[in-house]
């Protein structure tokens, strides 16, 4: 794939860029590493001020940035400004909170024999961080707020399709302040990772996107004896039992399928609902649906814009048609929007059964499927019956039925009577082929970390 800004509601190349040679890359390496040996030792009070004058940057260049987003990979430009804003909230927040989530862990001395006796939270060193397209910020911010906080520098590989937004970030954040080298954005192609990871001055790695790319970093990163964090793919169930409040779970079912044009690992993507109320639901949340208006995602009244690539709807569209080859049933949508650009409707597809691919699969795109489920024990097999958990959204006012889905469903979180959404001040992060590690929270700052282990005696 080559490296460029293609609008996805043209499929028209706007702009193309050059890979960074191999003298570049060796340049952006020894930057970082010599950055991170004077970088580690400034305060949280300096990395503190250079945080929230990004914020600050970050929060006046909103409207701009939303632009620049919604042309690369078509999101809708108020959601791309919402994420803007939620980045520069997520810079905020490690600026503030960071000092006291890396404090040191002080144990009872005397019991070891020691006169001091603690845990201490000391920076890694250079980490790469290899980036998907489809919240071009806020998966970037989720990393580099808090891995800049703890000490660390940063090496961004984005997704091949932002390249602007890739070199945004890491304007943004020089001109937030942070000194030459503490974040640097490197134009590359898939192909060039390997060697930076296996690179002695890259010491860790991140990674958010598919699982085949996420076992090849793991792979590589194993070899090397390295750490990462993968935030992999989801095909999150959303479960709805009789006691839910129906109207109010199809409202948000649609939101939680429909949010980034459907592109999104947490994303619900299939949904559960109990044979007494499934009809019912099934009315309001088709109906929801089929109103939703598909077109330019400049337009302040378009709910979904087209899917970022064209393989991204060719990969939706096979998933469709051979569901509905094998027997499933088109509620709404199902076919994709003529003209130019990479438009595909919002869909629902009903009649999913364990033989077809789309049971199973991440569907990446604005379609959802119904499953009828006879009691809450089906319920929970229907959900757990993938190899992802990412996420979990469950509707039920029963407290015994709360209880079940929290203990039961396999992913990284459950939400009641919620959508699922990524807080800065709740761990993010999934189970079985959904990854590895947690960001977000204190459990994320302490990710890039070395819990040293301290005896005085």
């Amino acid at each position: 794939m080559s490296i460029a800004t293609i609008d996805p509601t043209t499929g028209e190349t706007v702009k193309t860029f050059a890979a960074a040679t191999s003298d570049e890359i060796e340049a952006a390496l020894a930057r970082a590493s010599e950055r991170w040996r004077s970088y580690r030792k400034t305060t949280f009070a300096e990395r503190a001020a250079w945080m929230h004058a990004t914020a600050d940057l970050l929060e006046a260049e909103a409207d701009d940035v939303a632009a620049l987003m919604t042309l690369e990979m078509g999101k809708t430009l108020k959601s791309a400004k919402a994420e803007a804003l939620k980045c520069a909230k997520g810079f905020r927040h490690y600026a503030d909170n960071a000092e006291a989530m890396l404090a040191d862990e002080v144990t009872d001395a005397t019991k070891v024999g020691a006169s001091q006796a603690y845990a201490q939270y000391q920076p890694l060193g250079v980490v790469l961080a290899v980036m998907p397209w489809n919240f071009p910020l806020w998966q970037v911010v989720r990393f580099a707020a808090p891995a800049l906080m703890a000490g660390n520098v940063g090496i961004l590989k984005h997704a091949s399709n932002v390249p602007q937004s890739a070199l945004y970030l890491a304007d943004v954040i020089a001109r937030g302040g942070f000194p030459e080298g503490c974040f640097q954005t490197l134009l590359i192609g898939s192909g060039a990772v390997e060697g930076i990871l296996r690179d002695p001055r890259v010491v860790a790695a991140t990674l958010t996107g598919s699982e085949p790319a996420g076992r090849s970093v793991a792979a590589i990163a194993g070899d090397e004896v390295k750490h990462t964090v993968l935030e992999l793919g989801g095909s999150d169930p959303f479960v709805v039992m009789p006691s839910a409040d129906l109207a109010k779970a199809a409202e948000v079912a649609v939101t939680a399928r429909v949010q980034n044009n459907g592109q999104s690992c947490i994303a619900a993507k299939r949904f559960i609902v109990h044979a007494d109320v499934y009809d019912e639901f099934a009315k309001l949340f088709v109906d929801r649906m089929n109103a939703l208006r598909v077109g330019d995602p400049k337009d302040p009244d378009t709910d979904i814009g087209p899917l970022a690539t064209e393989q991204g709807r060719k990969d939706v569209e096979e998933l469709v048609d051979q569901a509905v080859a094998d027997g499933a049933t088109v509620m709404c949508g199902g076919k994709r929007l003529d003209g130019p650009g990479w438009f595909y409707p919002a869909t629902v597809i009903g009649d999913i059964t364990p033989e077809m691919e789309m049971y199973t699969a991440e569907v990446f795109g604005p379609v959802a499927s119904l499953y009828r489920a006879a009691d809450i024990d089906e319920a929970i097999d229907i959900a757990n019956a993938t190899t992802f958990g990412l996420g979990a959204n469950a509707w039920t006012t029963d407290d015994g039925e709360q209880q079940r889905f929290i203990d039961d469903i396999e992913a990284g979180g459950v939400f009641i009577n919620g959508m699922t959404i990524s807080y800065n001040e709740l761990p993010f992060g999934g189970v079985k082929r959904s990854g590895t590690g947690r960001e977000l929270s204190a459990h994320g700052i302490r990710e890039f970390c070395n819990i040293k282990t301290v005896w005085v005696g």
